[in-house]
């Protein structure tokens, strides 16, 4: 078919007036416009009407047929009642909505324009014809059509003859049409062609039911295919009824064993009744031994006259199930008919000729009287086998006492027994109708038995589809093992698995009778004769997946810059391979991610140098040959200081607290003499006998009181005091005065031979001392140095004599400062000036500038020379100075003698 697309696009036009007037907006004049509306009108109201109604135009023909590939015609035919203005040049054609090339119209008249479409090739299509006006598509009319081929010659005829029921053909009808086609199929009587008997179907397939079936070695065969397009007949083909005959399957009646005749069964079965008469029949038995999945068959020949058939069974295996079926043909048939339904039975049985495979568990008990033996075992697959096991015997004795057998009986493939600390022999059989097997026989030690150990060595490996068991054994002459198997958290004894191995130390075992991610326990056991030895023990993975879980880490001992982390295995269960590394993760805030491996058997690992006064967070992954699974994270805070910092600040504070308290306890221990040195004690010039101090002040006379208690006295020699001698007019000015241009007016007051003086006549002395002085005398405060000096020239003696200080001998002579010629370290001292006014203290009237100590007499010769050397150069006084030194009465204060 040749296309030719249009030069301007249009959009398609829908087949109501509506969706036309839509589209039709050219632009008009008036007039114009009025008779485009009433046009548009009468379309509007023609598109409402029913299809059945009258058309604006037809085509033909209506619904097209044609071979797929030939040329198709069709005409569009305009009624006379269509527009007068318009004419079948306006026509134009779609093809599945594209337009067709105008060289392919045809304009026969003004109503009717034909198309050819050339090398149609669809197989379904839609042909439409549309009225062009004023550059818009109205839909007239549209038909569809259809392409297919003619039928072809059927093929193959083949058919079954079921007697007295019916007849069935079959054929192959060639390709597809694309147009229904119906069938026919004949028979007829090749004596007598013109009876025919004929069945029509539209599938492949055509029966001739009872009793249209009538039998006749005569027949042939034919099959007419016939559509639109045309038809084919085939030839008559000749079919003998008895060469397609099929009945129905036999019946087995019985299939039975033979008493006292072994490896032998009858089968009995019933033919069926719709079969040709007076023709021969072979039945074919089939029997299969449900052992070992094995079929055999046997053919029996039968006479169609019988309606029973029987045939033995032979050379079958003892005790064995079979299970029987049979089918049956007609001799000359090509078609078997079906197999009957199966029977099963068992041929004669005997004892079975095999030893139980039998293995123990024997269960470690506090008390030997009393142990648990789990006897477990499973019958040899011995082929053929014997029979069927009723059941099975245990007979067990100790081994010194053959006498005390017992015997228990067992359904089951296991047993449980109760033996004292002697060593027992076990043996077990089964039995059937026929008899017992042989015994299978273990020895079962005393618990006080050692048993070597043969196997030096034991290793594992797996492959793609096995596991594989290798041992090194130490005894070349033991030939026989029992190989050990169950998962590591089984605890039914009974749930163990086990095999004999015999001139081999390498087992192996498929791959599916392990699960996958379970630990195992296989063990080896050597046997010889009925004694079994050590075993060798070894775990295996089957297969290994990273573990399910990974440790939960903990904080151990803290420090500063390292902590102890630690962590418990992960449970067996969860394990799913061998642990082979734990990989500590740690890191600390705001840092670097850092790791630690460590073997699988370290459950805690110190991890150092740390950060001080820092947080980490720590995560362990526990690994496998498969991969590696992380737990839960972990943080924890380093300390600021760790044992060492706290031990090296403890020692100096517990230093210091101890000689704290060593020195509180010496201080309460020595408190007077340490307040003597630290605050010696200060005397009151209030308190002083030098003068008498005015009403107005507070005088104390607790040191009065004091020296009038005292008892003895103390003998000093050559005590003398030098004091400058003030005017009177000087008193109320400055009491600084220069050394250098003032001479005091001193008379050396000796007291000598004072001694053998009664103590009421020292207590008179120091009040007339005490009343010569005004009140008003300043006084000279020594330092410590000089009351040292002082103290150490006082002389205890047995009495204490009273000092007369004798103040109305003092001259007004005017004295140079006095130089201590035997001493290098001389003193000057020089009067400063004052800021205040200070009054004179008549206490001390005259300035000390050399003051000399008399010692007694009594005193060894190098103290009277050292007291040449005491004397000194005093300062003026200076009010106010810390540390000014004064002297006082009490200075001189008498002195018990030691």
């Amino acid at each position: 078919m040749s296309l030719r697309g249009r030069g301007e696009a249009e959009a398609p036009v829908k087949s109501s007036a509506r969706s036309a007037a839509e589209h039709f907006l050219p632009i008009l004049t008036e007039k114009e416009m009025f008779s485009n509306l009433i046009w548009m009108f009468v379309l509007f109201c023609s598109s409402v009407a029913d299809e059945n109604s009258i058309r604006d135009a037809d085509i033909f023909p209506s619904s097209p047929e044609i071979e797929r590939g030939s040329s198709l015609e069709l005409s569009c035919v305009l009624r006379k009642s269509y527009m007068p203005q318009r004419n079948a040049s306006h026509i134009i054609w779609k093809l599945n909505d594209e337009f067709i090339a105008p060289e392919n119209y045809n304009i026969v008249n003004e109503t009717v324009s034909n198309i050819t479409i050339y090398n149609f090739t669809y197989s379904t299509a839609y042909v439409e014809c549309f009225m062009k006006y004023l550059d818009t598509e109205l839909p007239l009319v549209h038909t569809e059509v259809k392409s297919g081929f003619r039928p072809d010659m059927p093929e193959n005829i083949s058919c079954i003859y079921f007697y007295d029921v019916n007849l069935t053909c079959t054929w192959n009808a060639g390709r597809e049409t694309s147009f229904t086609t119906n069938y026919t199929l004949y028979r007829k009587l090749m004596t007598s062609p013109d009876t025919v008997r004929s069945c029509q179907n539209t599938t492949e397939l055509c029966s001739f039911l009872y009793p249209d079936n009538d039998y006749s070695n005569d027949f042939c065969f034919q099959v007419e295919a016939k559509n639109v397009l045309g038809a084919s007949l085939t030839e008559c083909v000749p079919i003998s009824l008895q060469k397609i005959e099929k009945f129905a399957p036999p019946e087995i009646l019985s299939v039975k064993r033979i008493p006292g005749i072994k490896q032998l069964l009858t089968v009995t079965w019933k033919m069926p009744e719709k079969i040709i008469p007076v023709k021969h029949i072979i039945c074919q038995v089939q029997y299969r031994n449900l052992y070992s999945n094995f079929t055999e068959f046997v053919n029996v020949s039968l006479n169609s006259k019988k309606n029973i058939g029987s045939c033995n069974l032979t050379g079958l295996w003892d005790s064995t199930d079979y299970s029987v079926a049979i089918r049956c043909v007609n001799n000359e048939s090509a078609f078997w008919s079906g197999w009957s339904g199966e029977k099963s039975e068992s041929t004669e049985e005997k004892a079975p000729s095999g030893k139980v495979d039998l293995w123990r568990v024997i269960e470690s008990s506090r008390s030997s009287r009393n142990r648990s033996v789990h006897l477990m075992w499973k019958p040899l697959k011995s082929f053929p086998p014997s029979g069927k096991i009723l059941g099975y015997k245990i007979r067990y004795f100790p081994e010194k006492k053959a006498a005390h057998k017992r015997t228990n009986n067992s359904t089951e493939q296991k047993i449980t027994l109760f033996l004292n600390e002697e060593a027992h022999i076990i043996s077990v059989t089964a039995y059937n109708s026929a008899g017992e097997s042989p015994e299978a026989i273990l020895r079962i030690p005393s618990p006080d038995e050692k048993s070597s150990q043969m196997i030096e060595k034991v290793v594992t490996s797996t492959t793609n589809e096995e596991v594989v068991v290798q041992w090194i054994t130490s005894e070349p002459e033991t030939t026989k093992y029992v190989v050990e198997w169950y998962e590591e958290l089984e605890m039914d004894p009974f749930g163990r698995s086990w095999q004999y191995m015999s001139n081999s130390t390498k087992w192996k075992n498929n791959k599916k009778n392990f699960k996958p991610f379970v630990c195992y326990n296989i063990l080896v056991y050597p046997l010889y004769g009925n004694n079994v030895a050590a075993p060798s023990y070894i775990q295996i993975y089957a297969q290994e997946k990273k573990p399910s879980e990974g440790p939960v880490a903990d904080t151990g001992i803290l420090g500063k810059n390292e902590v102890t982390i630690k962590w418990n295995e992960i449970s067996k269960a969860k394990r799913n391979g061998f642990i082979t590394n734990y990989t500590i993760f740690y890191k600390p805030e705001d840092g670097t991610e850092l790791n630690e491996t460590v073997n699988s058997d370290v459950l805690q690992y110190r991890l150092k140098p740390l950060q001080a006064n820092t947080q980490y967070t720590v995560q362990i992954m526990a690994s496998n040959k498969a991969g590696g699974t992380i737990g839960e994270p972990k943080t924890f805070k380093t300390l600021k200081l760790d044992k060492e910092d706290v031990f090296f600040i403890a020692i100096p504070v517990e230093i210091s607290i101890l000689c704290l308290i060593g020195l509180w306890i010496t201080c309460v221990l020595k408190k007077h003499a340490f307040k003597k040195v630290c605050w010696p004690d200060i005397p009151n010039p209030e308190e002083s006998l030098a003068v008498e101090w005015p009403l107005s002040s507070s005088v104390n006379n607790s040191f009065l009181k004091r020296m009038s208690s005292q008892t003895k006295t103390v003998d000093f020699e050559d005590i003398n005091v030098l004091e400058y001698c003030f005017p009177e007019e000087s008193r109320e000015g400055s009491l600084l005065i220069n050394y250098e241009n003032h001479f005091s007016d001193c008379t050396d007051s000796n007291t000598k031979d004072i001694t053998n003086r009664d103590e009421k006549i020292l207590h008179n002395e120091e009040n007339k001392a005490a009343k010569s002085f005004p009140s008003s005398m300043p006084y000279i405060i020594t330092d410590q140095f000089t009351r040292s000096q002082m103290h150490s020239a006082l002389i205890p003696v047995k009495e204490v004599q009273p000092i007369e200080v004798v103040a109305n001998d003092l001259c007004g002579s005017q004295q140079n400062p006095i130089k201590n010629e035997g001493n290098n370290d001389e003193e000057v001292l020089k009067l400063e000036d004052f800021s205040e006014k200070t009054l004179f203290n008549p206490y001390l009237k005259n300035s000390v500038k050399t003051r000399e100590f008399l010692v007694s007499e009594s005193l060894p010769e190098h103290s009277t020379e050292e007291r040449k050397s005491q004397s000194s150069v005093l300062s003026p006084i200076q009010p106010n100075v810390p540390g000014q030194s004064y002297i006082t009465v009490d200075m001189f204060r008498l002195v018990k003698g030691q």
